[in-house]
C-alpha cells in the first residue's frame, strides 16, 4: 500500500533531519522524505500528522514477550499490541523464557509466531549457556542461523569466569555479540534493594554497587583479552559508568545501556515497600540515578531500553521481598525518553536517537536502514503528539501486565500512529 504521512513533523536522528515535510511509504519500504512526491506516487492512504512528530520506530532493547512458558503472565499477543501502542516497532527479547532459548527449535518457533501483521520486528537472544545454568556453551552457530541476534544470560550470572572466558573466545570466532548483566551472584546474593540508607530504614537486605563493579571489571577484561563484542545491558551505577568511561578511553569497543526505570527512579521510590520498585538490577541512589541521566544524555551510556516485564498481580502482591521482580515499559519508553529530554534540555533529534538509531547501531542494523528514516529504509515509523498529557493507569495499559511505578502518573506524549512493515499496526483514532 502506499501512504504519505504529511503534515508533521519529521525528526530522523540517524540523519540529524529535524523539519516539516512528508514521508512517502510503498509497501514495507520508504520511498521519499520531503515536499514532493516521488515519480509515478499516488497515494492510496494518508495520514495526517499535523501537531505531530514522525520519528523512526522505536528499537528496544530488553523486552520480555512471556512465551515460551509464562503465558499466564502475558501472551505474544497482548505484548504486541503494547509495542504498537508504544510506537515500538522492533525489540530484542531476552532469552530466559520456559525453556530458555538455548534450543533453534524454540527460536524458530518465536520467530514463526511474532511473523504477523501488525506485529513488532523481534529479534531473540540467544542463550550464552545451555539453560542459563553457566556451565555448558550453547550451541552459538545453530542459534544465530535460526534468528539468534546476540547471545547473553539475562539476569543470570556465570559463576565460572572460566566457562565465561571461554564462551566469550567462541562467540568473538564468529563475531557473535555477547549482551551480559554486569552482578556478582556472591555479592547479589539474598540482597532485593539498593544497599543504602533507605533498606536499611526498612529492614530489606541490601545489594552493594560493587556487586555491578566487581562483575563490571571481570566482563571487561575479559573482553579485552578474546576480543568479543561487549554490550553491557541495564548498567545501574555511577560507579559502573565510570568504568564503561575508563575502558572507552583505553580503547575497548563497549556499548551499554540503562533502563527508564533507572533513568527516572531511584531507592527512594520503594517508599513504603512498593513492590512495583522491585527490579533487577536494583533501584539505586539519587546520585546514580542522576549520573546515569547525564551519561545518556552525553553517550557515555549508548541507549535507552524499558526492560519490559510483564507480571501477574499475585506475584507483585507480596511482600516487597518475596515479590516478582519486574516492570512493565513498552508502552512508557517513549514518554519517559521525552521527560528525560525536556528535564535535561536535550534536542529531540539527540534525545530520540538512544531509543531508534543509536539501538540499531548496537544490533549491527543500521546499514539496512532500520532506526532511520532513509530512502530505502523499512517502514517502520512512529507518529506521536508531544504535547498530548495521559495519565498511566492499569486500564490504558494495553500490556498484560500493569506492573509499573509510574501509575497515576501524568507523562506527555501519546503515539498516534505506528506503522511496521507498511502495515498500520496501531491507530489512536483507528482511521487511516
Amino acid at each position: 500500500m502506499k501512504i504519505e504521512i504529511r503534515n508533521g513533523r519529521v525528526i530522523d536522528p540517524a540523519s540529524g533531519r529535524d523539519q516539516a515535510t512528508s514521508v512517502f511509504i510503498d509497501g514495507q519500504e520508504i520511498v521519499g522524505v520531503g515536499g514532493t512526491a516521488p515519480a509515478d506516487f499516488q497515494a492510496e492512504g494518508t495520514i495526517d500528522a499535523t501537531g505531530c512528530i514522525v520519528c523512526p520506530g522505536l528499537i528496544d532493547l530488553s523486552a520480555r514477550l512471556r512465551e515460551p512458558g509464562f503465558e499466564y503472565k502475558a501472551t505474544l499477543e497482548s505484548e504486541m499490541a503494547a509495542a504498537a501502542a508504544g510506537g515500538v516497532t522492533r525489540l530484542v527479547c531476552p532469552p530466559d523464557t520456559d525453556p530458555p532459548l538455548d534450543e533453534p527449535g524454540l527460536v524458530e518457533m518465536l520467530k514463526y509466531r511474532a511473523r504477523q501483521p501488525g506485529f513488532a520486528h523481534v529479534h531473540p537472544m540467544g542463550a550464552l549457556t545451555a539453560g542459563l545454568a553457566g556451565q555448558r556453551l550453547t550451541e552459538m552457530a545453530e542459534l544465530a542461523e535460526a534468528g539468534c541476534i546476540a547471545f547473553g544470560q539475562a539476569s543470570v550470572s556465570v559463576v565460572d569466569t572460566q566457562v565465561l572466558m571461554r564462551a566469550m573466545q567462541y562467540a568473538a570466532t564468529f563475531n557473535f555479540p555477547v549482551w551480559l548483566q554486569a552482578q556478582d551472584a556472591h555479592l547479589k546474593k539474598g540482597g532485593v534493594a539498593h544497599d543504602g540508607a533507605v533498606a536499611a530504614r526498612l529492614g530489606l537486605a541490601g545489594i552493594p554497587v560493587v556487586a555491578e563493579t566487581v562483575a563490571l571489571a571481570t566482563l571487561l577484561q575479559l573482553a579485552r583479552e578474546t576480543g568479543v563484542r561487549l554490550h553491557v545491558r541495564r548498567l545501574s551505577s555511577a560507579a559502573g559508568l565510570e568504568l564503561i568511561r575508563a575502558a572507552r578511553a583505553t580503547g575497548l569497543e563497549v556499548t551499554c545501556d540503562i533502563t527508564i526505570n533507572h533513568l527516572h527512579l531511584c531507592d527512594q521510590d520503594i517508599g513504603f515497600f512498593n513492590a512495583h520498585a522491585r527490579l533487577d538490577p536494583p533501584l539505586r541512589s539519587m546520585a546514580d540515578r542522576d549520573a546515569l541521566a547525564a551519561g545518556l544524555a552525553d553517550g557515555s551510556i549508548d541507549a535507552l531500553c524499558s526492560d519490559h516485564t510483564p507480571v501477574d498481580d499475585d506475584a507483585k502482591q507480596m511482600p516487597f521481598a518475596e515479590a516478582e521482580v519486574g516492570a512493565t515499559g513498552l508502552e512508557l519508553l517513549l514518554p519517559l525518553t521525552l521527560a528525560w529530554a525536556t528535564a535535561s534540555g536535550l534536542p529531540l533529534v539527540q534525545a530520540l536517537a538512544r531509543i531508534t538509531s543509536d539501538p540499531a547501531r548496537i544490533l549491527g542494523l543500521a546499514s539496512t536502514g532500520c532506526g532511520s528514516l532513509a530512502v530505502g529504509a523499512p517502514a517502520d515509523l512512529c507518529v506521536f503528539d508531544p504535547e498530548a498529557r495521559f495519565t498511566v493507569s492499569r486500564e490504558r495499559l494495553k500490556s498484560q501486565g500493569k506492573n509499573t511505578s509510574f501509575l497515576g502518573r501524568e507523562l506527555a506524549g501519546e503515539v498516534r500512529y505506528t506503522v511496521i512493515d507498511g502495515h498500520l499496526a496501531y491507530a489512536a483514532d483507528r482511521l487511516l
